[in-house]
């Protein structure tokens, strides 16, 4: 292993810190991989010496505050799921459901940058106004018809009409939504350039935060009452078992 690389195809598990932009040098702690030039000890395949030259496999052996330790070993079923096999069930508040492939789901997706959701709609089922605050966004509608859009920055709404083969864009961190306004059960499958994108959703953030976001400034923000502003808390509160 004169050059440091080993073998080719052959890697070894490093630690990794989720959702850094620029990785740091690995180490046995939990800190980030390098993408330049693999430290010592840590194999990267000979070929493809490009901006993720060095990166390695990283798999999540469970989840913890700083970041995703990593397996002693890998294995084929680090990198397979069958969860966006089947439909969701939609007989939700919403008419919808989210079944993400991210990487609490795949560990293998540790480091890569990439993770997918499948999105099934009930007729007139809604994924209501969110935002991933660490992903774009890229859907490509496997059935059915959707009404898509997002607001710019500029308070800009940009929509239109999808159907089946269709992809849509969703920006990083702008407010977004999709409806399904037929009559027929719609789906998508969503791809995003983060393992673990993020939601936010508008509502449930505002009226649903604990502890709560005060009711003053909800009511003066959206130039409402207070007890509108209870109205709408009291929808968003967790259910009691």
């Amino acid at each position: 292993m004169a050059d440091g690389l080993g073998p080719p195809h052959t890697h070894t598990m490093c630690p990794f810190l989720p959702l850094l932009p620029r990785p740091a040098p690995c180490t046995n702690e939990c800190d980030p991989i390098r993408r330049s030039q693999p430290p010592r000890g840590c194999d990267a395949p000979r070929h493809g010496r490009g901006s993720d030259a060095g990166a390695c496999v990283c798999i999540c052996a469970e989840l913890k505050v700083n970041g995703f330790p990593c397996k002693a070993n890998a294995t084929a079923d680090d990198f397979f799921s069958s969860v966006l096999a089947k439909p969701g069930a939609t007989n939700t508040t919403m008419g919808s459901v989210v079944t993400g492939a991210n990487v609490e789901k795949v560990p293998g997706l540790n480091t890569l940058g990439v993770s997918l959701s499948r999105i099934d709609y009930a007729p007139g089922g809604l994924n209501p106004p969110h935002t991933h605050p660490r992903a774009t966004e890229l859907v490509f509608v496997l059935y059915g018809t959707l009404d898509v859009g997002f607001v710019t920055t500029a308070n800009k709404l940009v929509a239109r009409t999808i159907s089946q083969g269709d992809v849509f864009a969703f920006p990083r961190g702008l407010v977004h939504f999709q409806r399904n306004a037929g009559d027929e059960p719609t789906a998508v499958i969503s791809a995003f350039n983060s393992q673990l994108p993020g939601t936010q959703s508008v509502a449930m953030t505002l009226f649903g935060a604990s502890p709560e976001v005060p009711d003053e400034v909800l009511a003066k923000a959206f130039q409402i009452g207070a007890e509108e502003v209870d109205k709408i808390k009291a929808k968003f509160a967790p259910k009691k078992s």
